[in-house]
């Protein structure tokens, strides 16, 4: 018997803007998906995935890669087949349907990374009612690497709030921001400095804007390590974030404790 239904939110962007007015390419990190998908699992939970239009998160084919796995190749092996065969992985909703379905049936939702939620869920008004949904429950909710931005999308402004950070004016993204649920909380999200990697030797291009900076513009207190991708997992209140591609097992295991708290408390 399932101890209770756990939502995964997926993006669905596959490209993100750089500066010069291009694009670079992006997706989803099947680490950061997959590891945390199949810890909750196997403690007991089941999945429901869901995106904005409904279909599969697109994989970054950067993060489909060993060092991602700690080296394990069978590891890797294990997520690609988990990836593309679990039912779970495959039977995608989109998030209003979602919502349309009753979200009380929900015991906690977790959102994974990869730059892709920069572009679509940081500003999606479905996700933002969702987000709220289970704040104001206080219900474990989970974010990895660049997936903390998403909480972006509780604004009341969200979409506003985004285009004023592409266009560089904080200030004005600042007053978009007021009255955001998330305000004064402690959460990690992936660093500036892990970021220039990124736009260094992958993107090749500059980004509109720091992920670190657009969440302490939002309002919240934002904690990242001295040291580029050691893993860094922060929970405050009922939200678990995690730094960096290699926080996915530390931030799983938090977050299913949480749940099971959770649970035992309901």
């Amino acid at each position: 018997m399932t101890k209770g239904t756990v939502l995964i939110i997926g993006s669905n962007a596959t490209r993100i803007e750089v500066q010069g007015g291009g694009f670079g390419a992006t997706g989803q990190y099947l680490n950061e998906t997959v590891v945390p998908a199949m810890a909750i699992i196997e403690a007991g939970y089941d999945i429901v995935l869901a995106t904005p239009n409904g279909s599969k998160p697109h994989i970054d084919p950067v993060s489909d890669a060993v060092d991602h796995f700690g080296g394990d190749q069978a590891a890797l092996e294990r997520a690609r087949a988990f990836y593309a065969n679990d039912p779970s992985m495959n039977d995608v909703r989109t998030l209003r349907a979602v919502i349309e379905g009753g979200l009380d049936r929900y015991a906690g939702v977790f959102v994974p990374g990869g730059q892709a939620p920069v572009v679509d869920l940081m500003q999606d008004a479905d996700l933002g009612e969702i987000l709220r949904h289970f704040h104001e429950r206080e219900k474990p909710t989970a974010l990895l690497c660049h997936g903390p931005i998403a909480v972006a999308a509780a604004l009341p402004h969200a979409r506003e709030f985004r285009a004023a950070l592409i266009a560089g004016d904080v200030a004005k993204a600042a007053e978009w921001a007021r009255g955001w649920a998330y305000a004064g909380y402690k959460m990690t999200v992936f660093s500036n400095s892990e970021e220039k990697v990124v736009e260094d030797y992958i993107l090749n291009a500059k980004l509109y804007f720091n992920v670190v900076d657009a969440l302490e513009t939002a309002g919240a207190e934002v904690l990242t390590t001295p040291v580029d991708f050691e893993p860094n997992v922060i929970e405050d209140r009922e939200l678990i974030t995690g730094q960096n591609p290699r926080s996915d097992r530390p931030l799983a295991a938090r977050f299913v404790a949480a749940l099971n708290r959770a649970m035992v408390a309901a």
